[in-house]
C-alpha cells in the first residue's frame, strides 16, 4: 500500500484570510462549512486542496517546501501581476531573456510560491 497526499497544509495566523487568497489564487473555493475567524480553512480547487490551520506563532523563516503555479490561460507575466493585484509580493524575479525562468512571490503572511512559464510560453 502507499499513502496518498490528502490536502496541503499552511500554518498560519488568520486561516480563512489565506484561504480566501489562495482560492482567488486557485480558481477554487473555502468550504461552505468555514466563516471568518474559524482556526481552520480548507479549500478546494481542481486537483488540489489546501487546508489553513490558524497556529500561534509567527513565520520566521523562508519555507522549505513551496507550490509552483502554472498559469493555464494567461502568460506567467499576466498571472503575475493578477497575484500581485490580490496582494501577493514580488521577491525575487528570475525570468531569463530567452522567456525561461520564474517569479517567486509572497502571500499575504509571506509565504513562497513561484509562477513558471504557461505551458503555451514553454510550447512556443
Amino acid at each position: 500500500m502507499t499513502s496518498l497526499v490528502r490536502h496541503l497544509t499552511f500554518d498560519c495566523s488568520d486561516a480563512y484570510r489565506q484561504g480566501t487568497f489562495w482560492a482567488e489564487i486557485l480558481g477554487g473555493k473555502v468550504s461552505d462549512e468555514d466563516v471568518p475567524g474559524d482556526p481552520e480553512a480548507l479549500v478546494e480547487a481542481d486537483g488540489i486542496t489546501v487546508l489553513f490551520v490558524t497556529v500561534p506563532e509567527g513565520k520566521t523563516m523562508k519555507n522549505r517546501l513551496h507550490v509552483d503555479l502554472q498559469p493555464q490561460d494567461r502568460t506567467r507575466d499576466e498571472e503575475v501581476e493578477r497575484l500581485v493585484a490580490l496582494g501577493a509580493k514580488v521577491v525575487g524575479d528570475h525570468r531569463m531573456p530567452d522567456g525561461r525562468g520564474w517569479v517567486t512571490l509572497t502571500d499575504l503572511e509571506g509565504n513562497e510560491f513561484c509562477v513558471e512559464r504557461s505551458a503555451a510560453e514553454r510550447a512556443a
